[in-house]
C-alpha cells in the first residue's frame, strides 16, 4: 500500500542525524518535526526566521504568534532562536543548513525539481524554495509518485517551470525510495506492500532496479 502522509513524514526523519540544522518545506515535509528521535538533537530552522522548531502544539499550547513557513503554529525547542527573515535566509544562502526536505511537483532524471507554479492556477510565489535548493547540498523531495490523474511525477524532464536545476539527489514518495545519479533514478526501497512492477509502472523516467529492493522499515 502507498504511504500515508504521516508515513512519509516519519520515514524522512530517519534522514535526520545528531546535530544537524534542517529545515522543513511546506506541507508533508513539515510533519516530520513530530518524529525527531528523543535520543537525537536537531534544529529545525523556518525561513520566517526560528531555529529550533518544537512538535505541532496540542490545543493548550497554540501561540498564534509562533508559526513556521506554512502559517502553521508550532512550538519552540529548548536552545530555540527567534530571528528576522534576512538572517534566516543569510543561513540558507550561506549552506548552513544540513539537510532541505521540500515538495514538489514533478523531478526529473536530471536532478531538477519544480515545486513552485502549476500554468493556469492562482500561486503566491516560489517562496524560499529557491534559495534552499541553491544553498544547499543535501536536499530530499517528499512527494507523491504520480498526480491525482494517475501522471508519473518522476520525468524524464520535467514540464513545469522549474525551481532548481540539479539540485535533487533523493527523492521519497508514497511508493519508493530513490536516489538520482548519471540521469536514472535508482530504486532503493519500497513502501510495505508495494511491487517493484507497480512503481516502474508510474516512473517515466529511466529506473534502475537493483537485485535486491527492500521494503521501507517505519
Amino acid at each position: 500500500m502507498a504511504l500515508t502522509r504521516e508515513q512519509l513524514a516519519q520515514r524522512v526523519s530517519q534522514e535526520f542525524q545528531d546535530g544537524f540544522y534542517v529545515n522543513l518545506g511546506i506541507g508533508i515535509p513539515t510533519l516530520a518535526a513530530n518524529y525527531i528521535p528523543d535520543d537525537m538533537d536537531v534544529m529545525l530552522q523556518s525561513e520566517n526566521g526560528l531555529l529550533g522548531m518544537g512538535p505541532f502544539p496540542t490545543e493548550d499550547e497554540v501561540d498564534a504568534d509562533l508559526i513556521n513557513a506554512g502559517k502553521q503554529t508550532v512550538t519552540m525547542a529548548t536552545g530555540a532562536a527567534l530571528f528576522d527573515s534576512a538572517e534566516s535566509f543569510a543561513m540558507i544562502r550561506g549552506g548552513h543548513v544540513d539537510l532541505t526536505v521540500l515538495g514538489a511537483f514533478e523531478v526529473d532524471v536530471h536532478g531538477n525539481i519544480a515545486s513552485y507554479m502549476i500554468p493556469g492556477k492562482l500561486i503566491k510565489g516560489m517562496g524560499g524554495a529557491m534559495d534552499l535548493v541553491a544553498g544547499a547540498d543535501n536536499i530530499i523531495v517528499v512527494m507523491t509518485h504520480a498526480s491525482k490523474h494517475g501522471d508519473s511525477k518522476l520525468l524524464k524532464e520535467c514540464t513545469l517551470p522549474l525551481t532548481g536545476k540539479g539540485c535533487i539527489k533523493r527523492v521519497l514518495t508514497d511508493l519508493a525510495l530513490l536516489d538520482i545519479e548519471d540521469g536514472k533514478f535508482i530504486l532503493r526501497e519500497r513502501a510495505p506492500g508495494v511491487s517493484v512492477e507497480d512503481i516502474a509502472a508510474l516512473t517515466e523516467g529511466e529506473l534502475v532496479i537493483p537485485d535486491n529492493v527492500p521494503e521501507m522499515q517505519l
